[in-house]
């Protein structure tokens, strides 16, 4: 391993990734009536796994390399389907707050102990010390708006299944990068999943893309939240560990309080302040640790 700098590239187009996934809920909150967060998701993923098939074919990014090896290709395409309807499903009955939390918390563990036994990757005594800071912070963060009272036991198995789809995607995603560049392994992955997600659209259509305002948070959510979000995430993830990975990207409640605060005019209590501080500091921590693999 080679030590690039203070803070590894792939680090840094990680925290990049996770920064936009943060806009995702002021964009969502700035959409017009009728846009229903079931429908967002599925609408996120179509528009952006379209623009990154678009870019992978554009780059010539299928060419060679073999074929695709079955089962890490399924299980990520599977994986990136299914978490949306299992994260909106879980807030929906515990609550935005108990939800996101659940979800949040349970992939760096998720991820670790499967990243260890499928890839033999061994998280450093830092991953601990800085998931421990990141995933307290983040619950201060995520639970001092009072939203901590609807806890449904289902509702919490929802939320788990999306924390284990996601930490799922990472796995198999970090499998195809074995052999494949991250252009075409996010073209094909999420260009599927956005297919199978496609009656979810037809069962729920956004008509709200009429309004001007629609198609700009539209634009957003599919070309910048989602595809951009997620190329640099796995650009990251081919020089990183995939538990450092998914434990940087807590970053991205902290992105999305702090817009929430600045430009929706939420206020930060002194827990949620704490627990940002925190977050930030367990996340620095991580970053600065880390070094490109190869």
């Amino acid at each position: 391993m080679e030590k690039h700098g203070p803070v590894s590239r792939g680090a840094i187009f990680v925290l990049m990734g996770a920064v936009l996934w943060g806009t995702t809920g002021t964009s969502q909150a700035l959409a017009p009536e009728g846009a229903t967060p079931m429908a967002v998701g599925a609408l996120r993923i179509v528009i952006g796994g379209g623009a990154l098939l678009i870019l992978a074919l554009l780059r010539g990014s299928f060419a060679g390399g073999g074929k695709w090896p079955l089962l890490p290709t399924a299980v990520a395409i599977l994986a990136t389907a299914a978490y949306q309807p299992l994260f909106f499903t879980g807030v929906a009955m515990t609550g935005v707050a108990v939800g996101t939390l659940i979800t949040l918390a349970s992939c760096p563990v998720i991820t670790g102990v499967l990243g260890y036994f499928f890839f033999r990757e061994r998280p450093s005594g830092r991953w601990y010390i800085s998931s421990v800071l990141a995933l307290a912070g983040c619950a201060l963060l995520t639970l001092s708006g009072g939203g901590a009272e609807a806890a449904d036991p289902a509702g919490m198995f929802f939320s788990l299944g999306a924390g284990f789809s996601y930490s799922v995607f990472v796995l198999g995603s970090k499998r195809l990068l074995r052999d494949r560049g991250a252009d075409a392994v996010n073209g094909l992955v999420f260009s599927a999943a956005g297919l199978i997600l496609l009656p979810a659209l037809a069962a729920s259509p956004p008509l709200w893309l009429l309004q001007p305002e629609g198609v700009l948070v539209a634009a957003h959510l599919g070309l910048i939240a989602t595809a951009l979000a997620y190329y640099l995430f796995l650009k990251g993830l081919t020089t990183i560990p995939a538990s450092t990975g998914v434990t940087l990207t807590t970053a991205e409640p902290l992105t999305a309080s702090l817009l929430g605060v600045f430009l929706l005019g939420e206020r930060l209590s002194a827990a949620g302040a704490a627990g940002a501080a925190m977050l930030f500091l367990g996340l620095g921590l991580l970053a600065s640790g880390q070094r490109e693999e190869g």
